[in-house]
């Protein structure tokens, strides 16, 4: 039996409360899972039993409570490095999610090893967490961001990418999977073509961690950063995974408790790995709940999930290229089940309203990747970015009410 046919997505389904609201006296269908994911009541139930029965800090007391707490945060830590097969808890950094992420690299990788003249280089499909903590890094020293181009495609030329490295480039720092046109690019490959060079890369995960598996091991990145929120799990919760051995040599991102040793007027001795990049009392309730995210993806297992969103994926984008007026935006032969699309003399709000009145939420706007959109010489787009408890009836039932749509604007 495949893993499809052994997918229960109806089942899958009842874990989550927010699927069974009602919106403008419609069944909600929730195809924004780009913007954030809805969470299954074990992520629920494990925020409220934090709080109920184990409220206290990590760390820092003796007390039951704070051995409780801290036993089961540190245990998530666990449970994320085997998600992604990272060699050591060390290399796990908890984060207020994936712009906290790259923000904390820009800063202290950036700090310790970028200097006037460098070069950084990134995609053209980035989403602005990915473009803008790099130039604000480029004003401080001087540095130079350099933009890898895309085709109509959607695409990525590994050729190009290849012909802007040169000997001042310091870090590579590109999306695995476009949030704006669900292209997935060849990481694994870009890293590769980098460490020829001696250059370090980070994979921004944000769309991939929910829904292929990734190793870093095999991917062989030096960094990489996604968000719980798009995993099922809490917002204001994320992890950075580094090599030990990069984070060992970085300086502190930010300072005060739990990542120091000791503290002098004279001198502050910091912590080790991972505490040393973890200031302050963190979202305690938030990183136990992302375990239970973990812990629930891992139960349906992400392969299957894999296969299953392949082929809700395919379903759609057949359906939506038989839709007359209807352009998508990206078309890249690797992808996954995010649509941006636009429809002839109408704009993406006046779609995204109109749909909501039939219980249908997807995103409109520039998704958070205004160069996408100034490629295309668009302002907009709307976007349908399916999860794995969405269902090809959902998908029908949004083709229609497009049409619905046409009929309003004719």
């Amino acid at each position: 039996m495949s893993k499809i046919e052994k997918y229960d997505v109806l089942n899958i389904r009842k874990d989550f409360p927010t699927l069974g609201l009602q919106v403008h006296d419609k069944n909600l269908v929730y195809f924004d899972n780009a913007a954030t994911t809805h969470k299954p009541l074990s992520v629920i139930e494990k925020t409220d039993e934090y709080y109920r029965s184990m409220n206290s800090n990590v760390h820092r007391g003796v007390h039951a409570l704070s051995q409780l707490a801290s036993k089961e945060y540190e245990n998530v830590r666990e449970k994320v490095r085997k998600f992604i097969n990272a060699g050591s808890e060390a290399e796990i950094i908890f984060t207020a999610g994936t712009t906290a992420g790259i923000n904390l690299i820009a800063s202290s990788f950036g700090r310790k090893f970028i200097k006037e003249g460098d070069e950084i280089l990134i995609t053209e499909m980035e989403h602005h967490s990915n473009i803008v903590p790099w130039q604000m890094l480029c004003e401080q020293t001087g540095a130079v961001l350099k933009v890898i181009p895309i085709n109509d495609n959607g695409e990525i030329s590994i050729d190009e990418f290849e012909n802007l490295l040169t000997p001042k480039t310091k870090l590579v720092s590109v999306v695995h999977i476009s949030n704006a046109l669900g292209t997935i690019n060849p990481v694994k490959q870009i890293i590769t073509i980098s460490h020829e060079h001696g250059i370090p890369v980070l994979v921004d995960a944000a769309q991939s961690i929910q829904h292929v598996k990734i190793d870093v091991k095999e991917l062989d990145c030096d960094f990489l950063v996604f968000s719980g929120h798009k995993l099922y799990g809490p917002t204001g919760t994320g992890v950075l995974y580094g090599k030990e051995k990069i984070l060992n040599i970085m300086p502190p991102y930010q300072g005060g408790g739990d990542m120091i040793t000791s503290v002098t007027f004279a001198k502050t001795t910091y912590n080790s790995l991972p505490y040393k990049f973890e200031a302050g009392t963190p979202n305690i309730a938030g990183v136990i709940a992302l375990g239970s995210a973990v812990d629930y993806v891992n139960s349906i297992g992400i392969e299957a999930i894999h296969a299953y969103e392949s082929e809700l994926s395919r379903y759609a984008l057949a359906e939506l290229q038989k839709i007359d007026k209807l352009r998508l935006i990206g078309t890249a032969k690797e992808r996954i089940s995010v649509f941006s699309f636009v429809l002839e003399n109408i704009h993406p709000h006046d779609i995204g309203t109109i749909l909501d009145f039939e219980g249908i939420a997807i995103r409109t706007g520039h998704h958070c990747a205004h160069p996408v959109m100034q490629h295309f010489k668009i302002p907009a787009t709307a976007r349908l970015s399916l999860a794995m408890y969405n269902t090809k009836d959902e998908i029908d039932y949004f083709v229609r009410s497009i049409k619905k749509i046409f009929e309003v604007f004719l």
